[in-house]
Protein backbone atom coordinates (compact mmCIF):
# COMPACT_ATOMS: atom_id res chain seq x y z
CA UNK A 1 0.00 0.00 0.00
CA UNK A 2 2.51 2.35 0.89
CA UNK A 3 5.00 1.30 -1.29
CA UNK A 4 2.25 1.88 -4.19
CA UNK A 5 1.40 5.41 -2.70
CA UNK A 6 4.97 6.63 -3.04
CA UNK A 7 5.23 5.51 -6.68
CA UNK A 8 2.16 7.18 -7.89
CA UNK A 9 3.28 9.86 -5.84
CA UNK A 10 6.44 9.88 -7.73
CA UNK A 11 4.41 10.28 -10.98
CA UNK A 12 2.17 13.19 -9.39
CA UNK A 13 5.60 14.80 -8.68
CA UNK A 14 6.58 14.24 -12.37
CA UNK A 15 3.11 15.93 -13.92
CA UNK A 16 3.98 18.54 -10.74
CA UNK A 17 6.95 19.90 -12.26
CA UNK A 18 5.68 19.81 -15.87
CA UNK A 19 3.07 21.93 -14.84
CA UNK A 20 5.73 24.43 -12.72
CA UNK A 21 4.55 23.72 -10.16
CA UNK A 22 8.01 22.83 -7.95
CA UNK A 23 7.36 24.57 -4.15
CA UNK A 24 4.38 21.96 -2.63
CA UNK A 25 5.33 19.55 -5.02
CA UNK A 26 9.19 18.96 -3.58
CA UNK A 27 7.62 18.86 0.04
CA UNK A 28 4.50 16.33 -1.10
CA UNK A 29 7.61 13.88 -2.95
CA UNK A 30 9.40 14.12 0.09
CA UNK A 31 6.56 13.70 2.89
CA UNK A 32 4.83 10.69 0.65
CA UNK A 33 7.59 9.09 -0.02
CA UNK A 34 8.79 8.83 3.46
CA UNK A 35 6.05 7.13 4.37
CA UNK A 36 7.15 3.60 2.83
CA UNK A 37 10.58 4.07 3.87
CA UNK A 38 9.18 4.71 7.01
CA UNK A 39 6.95 1.75 7.42
CA UNK A 40 10.08 -0.54 5.72
CA UNK A 41 12.39 0.41 8.18
CA UNK A 42 9.59 -0.29 11.37
CA UNK A 43 10.06 -4.03 9.39
CA UNK A 44 13.17 -4.27 11.05
CA UNK A 45 12.60 -2.23 14.38
CA UNK A 46 14.96 -3.85 17.65
CA UNK A 47 11.68 -3.69 20.05
CA UNK A 48 8.29 -2.80 20.02
CA UNK A 49 8.97 0.39 21.10
CA UNK A 50 10.94 1.11 17.94
CA UNK A 51 8.25 -0.73 15.92
CA UNK A 52 5.92 1.69 16.89
CA UNK A 53 7.87 5.20 17.00
CA UNK A 54 8.81 3.90 12.96
CA UNK A 55 4.97 3.69 12.23
CA UNK A 56 4.00 6.78 13.94
CA UNK A 57 6.37 8.53 11.99
CA UNK A 58 4.80 6.97 8.67
CA UNK A 59 1.51 7.80 10.08
CA UNK A 60 2.53 11.71 10.71
CA UNK A 61 4.18 11.46 6.85
CA UNK A 62 0.52 10.16 5.43
CA UNK A 63 -0.84 13.40 7.27
CA UNK A 64 1.76 15.60 5.84
CA UNK A 65 1.23 14.70 2.05
CA UNK A 66 -2.63 14.69 2.46
CA UNK A 67 -2.12 18.37 3.67
CA UNK A 68 0.03 18.96 0.61
CA UNK A 69 -2.53 17.05 -1.44
CA UNK A 70 -5.72 19.10 0.43
CA UNK A 71 -3.07 22.44 -0.53
CA UNK A 72 -2.85 21.60 -4.07
CA UNK A 73 -6.29 20.43 -4.83
CA UNK A 74 -8.00 23.75 -2.74
CA UNK A 75 -5.93 26.08 -3.44
CA UNK A 76 -6.04 25.16 -7.45
CA UNK A 77 -2.98 25.14 -7.90
CA UNK A 78 -2.65 23.18 -10.69
CA UNK A 79 -5.33 21.08 -13.01
CA UNK A 80 -4.51 17.44 -12.17
CA UNK A 81 -7.26 15.03 -10.44
CA UNK A 82 -5.69 14.16 -7.33
CA UNK A 83 -9.12 12.42 -5.86
CA UNK A 84 -7.08 8.92 -6.47
CA UNK A 85 -4.38 9.92 -4.03
CA UNK A 86 -6.24 12.06 -1.66
CA UNK A 87 -8.19 8.47 -0.77
CA UNK A 88 -5.59 6.35 -0.91
CA UNK A 89 -3.29 8.45 2.08
CA UNK A 90 -6.85 8.93 3.94
CA UNK A 91 -6.67 4.84 3.98
CA UNK A 92 -3.28 5.30 4.81
CA UNK A 93 -3.50 7.25 7.29
CA UNK A 94 -6.42 4.95 9.31
CA UNK A 95 -4.24 1.84 8.56
CA UNK A 96 -0.98 3.27 10.62
CA UNK A 97 -2.99 4.94 13.28
CA UNK A 98 -4.70 1.31 13.97
CA UNK A 99 -1.39 -0.25 13.84
CA UNK A 100 0.34 2.52 16.00
CA UNK A 101 -2.67 2.24 18.69
CA UNK A 102 -2.84 -1.60 18.90
CA UNK A 103 0.70 -1.98 19.42
CA UNK A 104 1.30 0.21 21.54
CA UNK A 105 -2.06 -0.96 23.57
CA UNK A 106 -0.56 -4.58 23.16
CA UNK A 107 3.15 -3.11 24.63
CA UNK A 108 1.33 -1.78 27.48
CA UNK A 109 -0.16 -5.23 28.75
CA UNK A 110 2.52 -7.00 28.35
Amino acid sequence: MALNFSLNSIILYQELVRNKEYIVSKQFLRSSTSIGANVFEASAAASRKDFANKMTIASKEARESYYWLLLLKEGKLVNIELDGLVEDVLNIINVLTAIVKSTRTSSTLK
